[in-house]
Order: structure tokens, then C-alpha cells, then sequence
């Protein structure tokens, strides 16, 4: 029998949907403000919940938040109920992680579609995802979902708005949700890419013959290299003057091919400009020591958890499953593996709590 927890400051209601929903053979749990039905939800582990946005002492995004961030509820289908049907409170709600919301007062057969298509969607992402992590040892089982439900449910979420207001929508209006429409799914095609790139990486991995091969290419004057990446990143977030390029500046070869090179670079500087905001400097230092070429790269944004970087070191080591990933994604997963199947080392150090930034630390060996 699944589970639903129905999270409602209305007692009218708690009590209508709590008696719909055993009625059609659900366990349905209740609570009447946030802060009890985070509690209730880590206690119960439902499999759906259904959340007002307005309530007292904590609201429906403040819930979404913890339901996410927690390692047993981060994937558990999570539906709004409102009556705030304007355009900004149904796209904040995606774009925080909600699967979908449902317009108070709504119908028996509006509730009841609108819960029967997550456990369609739920069930279609994990046999998919399911399939591919058998291919890597599963040991990327609960990253996907994550991601993919993520850029998803902004795609379904715009499109959902389309249909509802078509007729009385604004020629702009529709320029800005086609243009999220657009981002959301080139989010999906790099997801999509990255994770492709990770299956390869892995089939390296694991075969010393293959490994042996990537030691034989190489990428030339790898300095300018980065000064060239990194410039074109700093222009896409309009932040040139934040990044700062200091130390060894020699002319060598380091034994790595350019596209991997390149997509380790790409991946951490744009990690480092997104995570922090405008004025705070991105610092990439390199050095040379013994028969390496070390990147240190920093900046000065809202850092890492201890969770997230310890996730990041679960998810590297083979036929090991990974239960949360929130936000780091494939991208510096993908960075850390590309470095070490090269014989380098890949650290890093960060203070989420006190905001003091990430400092990620990564070596290649040189050509010799």
C-alpha cells in the first residue's frame, strides 16, 4: 500500500483529501503545519506528498527544501497544493524541485490524474535510469533521477503554463517561457552528455590496456590553454575582471588529450563563477612539482557541505551507489575521475557554513 502525506494549515482540507485518497486504497498521513510535516515525513518515509505553499511557521518551499536535502526524501514525488496560481508561485515551485502542483479547489479526478502521473513518471525515470546504472556497476543509481526530474519539471511545469493561459498570454511572455523551455532542455542534452562521458571514463577505468592508451595523448601548452577557457567562461557570466590567472606561465605538454583537459577546465571554473556572486574573484594558480602540473583553482562563492564532497568520493569508487547529490551533478564527478585515471590527484576544500568558498586542487603529469 503507498503512502501519502497530505501537509495543510486548512482542516477541511487535511480531512476531504485524507478520506478521498483511503477511499481509493492509499495510507494517508496528516499534518497541519511544516514544520510537523517535516517531521512526519522523515518518520514515515511516504512515498508522495502533497504541500500547501502558505502556512504558518514553515512554508510549502521552506518543506520542499528539507525534503530535498535529506538522503531518505530528496527523491519522494512532492506536489504543491495552491491556490496562488499565478505564474511566478507555479515556476518557483519547479524550480525548486517540486514535480508538479495541483490548483485549490480541485476536482477528485484532478487530484487523483495528477498523482497517478507521478507514479508514471517515477516509475518510467527509475527503469530508465535503472538500465543504464546496471552498464557502470550502479554506482550512479540516485544521481540521474535527481537531475533529470530537476530540468524536467521546468520543461512540463512552462509547458503546462502555455496550455493554461494561451489565450490571454503576452507575445514577450511567451518569448521568456520558450526561452526557459530552451535552457531546460539543453540542461537535459549536457546532463545526457555527461553521463555517456561517464560510462566511457568508467570502461577506462577498469581496463589497464585502455588506460595505458590515454597516457599517449597529450595536449600542447595546456597554460594558454586555460587562460583562453577561462577567459570565455568570465565573459559568459559578464565577469572578466573576477578572474585573477597567477603563477607558472612555462611552455610544456601535459599527458592528457585537449578534449578531456578541456572539459575538466570548462567544468570547474563554470562551477566556480556559478557558486559565487559578481565581485568575488575566481583565483587559478598553477605550479609545477616534480613530474606534475598542479591547477589550483578557488573562488569565494557558497562553498560545499561535507556531505556533498564526501558524495563525490562515494560516487568514484566502483559498484558503490550514491543516495544524494544535491546539485553537484556528473560534471565534477566526471573532472575528479578524468584526473585520476591520468595518475593524478584530485582535493577539495571547501567551508559551506561560514561561505569561505571552494578551493578545488587537481594534478596532470607532464610530457616527458
Amino acid at each position: 500500500m503507498k503512502k501519502i502525506l497530505v501537509i495543510d494549515d486548512a482542516e477541511f482540507i487535511l480531512e476531504s483529501t485524507s478520506t478521498l485518497l483511503k477511499f481509493e486504497g492509499y495510507e494517508v498521513f496528516t499534518a497541519s503545519d511544516g514544520d510537523i510535516g517535516v517531521k512526519m515525513a522523515f518518520e514515515k518515509n511516504p512515498d508522495l506528498i502533497l504541500c500547501d505553499i502558505s502556512m504558518p511557521k514553515m512554508t510549502g518551499y521552506e518543506v520542499l527544501d528539507k525534503i530535498r536535502n535529506n538522503v531518505h526524501t530528496a527523491t519522494v514525488p512532492f506536489l504543491f497544493l495552491t491556490a496562488l496560481n499565478e505564474k511566478v508561485n507555479m515556476r518557483v515551485g519547479m524550480e525548486k524541485g517540486a514535480d508538479d502542483y495541483i490548483v485549490k479547489p480541485f476536482t477528485r479526478d484532478e487530484l487523483l490524474n495528477a498523482i497517478d502521473a507521478q507514479w508514471k513518471k517515477h516509475h518510467l525515470i527509475e527503469q530508465h535510469v535503472q538500465t543504464r546504472v546496471n552498464e557502470v556497476g550502479k554506482n550512479v543509481t540516485y544521481a540521474l533521477p535527481h537531475e533529470f526530474r530537476t530540468a524536467l519539471n521546468e520543461v512540463i511545469g512552462n509547458a503546462k503554463y502555455l496550455g493554461q493561459t494561451a489565450e490571454n498570454i503576452a507575445k514577450e511572455e511567451i518569448q521568456e517561457i520558450a526561452s526557459d523551455i530552451v535552457s531546460s532542455a539543453n540542461r537535459l542534452l549536457k546532463i545526457t552528455e555527461n553521463f555517456l562521458t561517464y560510462v566511457r571514463i568508467e570502461s577506462f577505468a577498469i581496463n589497464p590496456e585502455k588506460r595505458r592508451q590515454l597516457r599517449t595523448f597529450y595536449t600542447e601548452e595546456p597554460i594558454a590553454l586555460v587562460k583562453d577557457l577561462t577567459n570565455v567562461i568570465a565573459s559568459k557570466y559578464n565577469r572578466k575582471n573576477d578572474l585573477i590567472i597567477d603563477g607558472y606561465d612555462g611552455m610544456i605538454n601535459i599527458e592528457i588529450s585537449s578534449e578531456s583537459f578541456c572539459k575538466i577546465i570548462n567544468e570547474i571554473v563554470d562551477n566556480a563563477f556559478r557558486f559565487s556572486n559578481e565581485g568575488e574573484k575566481v583565483n587559478i594558480n598553477l605550479f609545477k612539482k616534480d613530474d606534475f602540473l598542479f591547477f589550483e583553482i578557488e573562488d569565494n562563492g557558497r562553498g560545499m557541505s561535507v556531505n556533498q564532497i564526501n558524495t563525490i568520493a562515494v560516487l568514484t569508487q566502483f559498484e558503490r551507489k550514491i543516495y544524494e547529490q544535491q546539485g553537484v551533478g556528473l560534471g565534477l564527478i566526471i573532472s575528479k575521475r578524468l584526473v585520476e585515471i591520468h595518475d593524478g590527484e584530485f582535493k577539495i576544500d571547501s567551508d559551506s557554513i561560514n561561505g569561505q568558498g571552494t578551493k578545488i586542487t587537481f594534478s596532470l603529469p607532464i610530457q616527458k
